[in-house]
């Protein structure tokens, strides 16, 4: 069986975030983690391989420097790492990231394609359910657990208050939650083989199927129309009460205005 993950390197928000003049992150000038949905979809696929003897390949679409989570992923224990990286593919909004992934993922075998449910730098939730329809895949979205049984995959997805058990044919993609597992630590021995391994770097060239109208800023139907890294706050209401009376008064009445009480 082959597995094959798409992860994103996404801002460690708790830094702080910082744009660029045209309204999109500046990842260059931020720390970078893997993304925690991301992170709990290669779990469970690392957990498909100690079952069943799986390959585990990972993806990333990104900036060089985004060879550091596939070397993080391949020290958790991914077989494989492919870094899709190009000046073109910037500045790519959900619809032409999908569109990227899908076109590296031509390019690769699989039974299974594995994705996170949202990233925490956009939390749109697209890209894995775009990526199916660009692949044809069955889809399953919000994985909350799985298994494999004779070819296919009987999964949880979550759903409001309660969860739906679908069984369905591989190959077919799922999106992970983050409640999916505890994904496991690098081991020292996993993080020295994961530097003696070689990280594919794929460009706008290796992209199958894959047309230059749907890449990049220049295929992003979305367009940002303003961004900021601070939200301001009114100045509130002041109230001076000439006594205690009085002000007890006034707060009871805000209190009853937001029907606190």
């Amino acid at each position: 069986m082959k597995i094959v993950v798409c992860i994103k390197q996404v801002p460690d928000t708790a830094g702080g975030v910082k744009f660029n003049p045209d309204g999109t992150l500046d990842r260059s000038a931020m720390l970078a983690i893997m993304n925690p949905d991301d992170k709990a979809g290669l779990e469970a696929a690392l957990r498909l391989k100690d079952q069943y003897g799986a390959e585990v390949t990972v993806v990333t679409m990104g900036l060089p420097k985004a060879d550091a989570i596939l070397r993080e992923a391949m020290a958790m224990g991914a077989d494989k790492a492919v870094l899709v990286t190009d000046r073109v593919l910037g500045g790519a909004d959900t619809w032409a990231t999908s569109q990227t992934l899908a076109g590296a993922l031509r390019g690769l075998e699989y039974d299974l394609v594995i994705t996170g449910r949202q990233a925490i730098d956009g939390d749109t939730a697209q890209v894995g359910p775009q990526l199916s329809v660009h692949l044809g895949l069955p889809l399953v979205s919000y994985t909350q657990n799985l298994k494999i049984e004779d070819g296919y995959v009987i999964a949880e997805r979550l759903f409001d208050d309660r969860h739906h058990v679908l069984k369905v044919k591989m190959p077919c993609l799922l999106t992970a939650l983050s409640e999916l597992n505890e994904p496991r630590y690098m081991t020292p021995g996993g993080i020295f083989d994961a530097f003696q391994k070689e990280v594919t770097v794929w460009g706008r060239k290796d992209l199958v199927d894959t047309l230059d109208s749907d890449l990049g800023k220049v295929g992003s139907p979305t367009q940002i129309a303003k961004a900021s890294d601070k939200v301001r706050k009114g100045a509130g209401t002041q109230h001076v009460a000439e006594d205690g009376r009085e002000g007890a008064a006034y707060i009871l009445e805000k209190l009853k205005e937001k029907f606190i009480i």
